[in-house]
């Protein structure tokens, strides 16, 4: 009696544990598997079924290798005829982020640039050698991709919210080892959705890069743009400033609270932490602006910079009060753009020095792709938008110093 598909399943379960290449075997099982359930849903018949909705035939198998960080698996693909071609989704959706840190690994391999664990990361992901040919096939794969979504249109919604941040990576650049600023924007929809708009690699953070950034999202579509988080980099306010005209600046709280302690000394930093929580603890703005006054007056003998930044840049904090009660929390500073950091950080360390501006962009920009597709199919919004109409919303614009 010839064993059901669950028990042929079940003793490759078994012999994960048991056998040195269990999970292998289990793998392909599963996947030539999945195959035949998708070819079945794609021609719209089963093997051997007489359907009116039939739109193809099944026409033999391809064999097929791919190679993971568990081993070759040896694959076969169904073909079809009479209809349009069969691809496996689980090809396409080999994560993207992977390839790019395959590509950026490989690429330091091939030119000799030397890096802590290159090699190991190689043997790792890709199960032995590669080959300079399967690198350039997979860059450019990532390559179009990437440029396809950097490239989509934004005017099929508005963007009411944008936080911008940027974070700092090594690259090797004409035979140098340099810092290259990527800079990164989220938007947040109409319907308080999050989506990454747009990313690149730059020299610096200046007004140029930043402006060149805002100039390509604005020719994208992006439209109804009424506050943006961010931190209190010159070369950001004077892009906004020509770009962004009339658009509310909302300066990070949290970056604002570390540059006014980097100015005291360990011996009061608790204090004058404890008297910034004061100050903003207020939902009113002459009240916030009045505790600040008072905070500086305090402080002007003994840190007479702390007492300049708040005299100076307490207003800008206050932008976010204009708005909704229920999205100050998350508009107030960049927070959640600082946490997306870390999770490229935490990729990018892998690689240690990237041996092109075009490998920092290929694999951030790809783990960037990821988390915009996991937020795409978040069913919470991140703002509760619902009975929140912002064109009511007095807007004040400060002008930049």
């Amino acid at each position: 009696m010839a064993k059901s598909d669950s028990d042929v399943i079940g003793q490759l379960l078994q012999d994960v544990f048991v056998k040195r290449d269990g999970l292998k075997f289990l793998l392909e099982r599963l996947l030539n598997e999945t195959m035949q359930s998708e070819v079945a849903a794609h021609v719209q018949a089963g093997v051997h079924e007489r359907s009116e909705e039939r739109r193809g035939h099944r026409n033999g198998y391809k064999p097929r290798t791919l190679k993971t960080r568990v081993g070759e698996l040896e694959l076969s693909v169904p073909q079809v005829r009479a209809c349009e071609p069969y691809h496996p989704s689980m090809f396409a959706k080999w994560q993207r982020s992977e390839r790019a840190l395959l590509v950026a690994c490989a690429e330091m391999y091939f030119q000799g640039v030397s890096t802590r664990n290159v090699r190991d990361v190689l043997e790792a992901m890709c199960d032995g050698e590669i080959s300079s040919m399967t690198v350039s096939r997979v860059a450019a794969e990532l390559d179009e991709k990437l440029l396809t979504f950097r490239h989509r249109r934004l005017d099929g919604t508005e963007y009411p919210y944008m936080h911008i941040d940027a974070r700092y990576e090594k690259v090797r650049v004409d035979g140098r080892v340099v810092s290259q600023a990527v800079l990164v924007a989220v938007g947040f929809t109409s319907e308080g959705k999050r989506e990454i708009l747009d990313w690149r690699v730059g020299d610096s953070e200046s007004q140029e890069t930043w402006g060149e950034m805002f100039r390509q999202l604005k020719d994208r579509g992006l439209k109804g743009l009424k506050l943006l988080t961010s931190d209190a980099h010159s070369g950001i306010r004077a892009a906004m400033e020509r770009h962004f005209q009339g658009v509310a600046w909302q300066r990070c709280r949290v970056h604002f609270k570390r540059e006014v302690l980097r100015k005291v000394s360990w011996k009061v930093y608790r204090d004058v932490a404890a008297e910034l929580v004061v100050v903003f603890a207020p939902n009113e703005r002459t009240e916030c602006l009045r505790r600040g006054e008072e905070m500086a007056a305090r402080w002007e003998t003994r840190c007479p910079a702390v007492a300049g930044m708040l005299r100076e840049g307490l207003e800008d904090c206050l932008a976010v009060l204009d708005f909704p009660e229920h999205h100050r929390k998350r508009l107030q500073s960049t927070n959640m753009l600082e946490n997306l950091m870390k999770r490229l950080k935490k990729r990018s360390r892998v690689v240690g020095v990237f041996p092109n501006r075009c490998s920092c962009h290929r694999l951030l920009g790809a783990q960037l792709i990821e988390v915009n597709d996991d937020w795409l199919v978040q069913d919470k919004p991140y703002f509760n938008m619902q009975n929140v109409n912002l064109n009511e919303i007095p807007v004040r614009i400060r002008a930049v110093a």
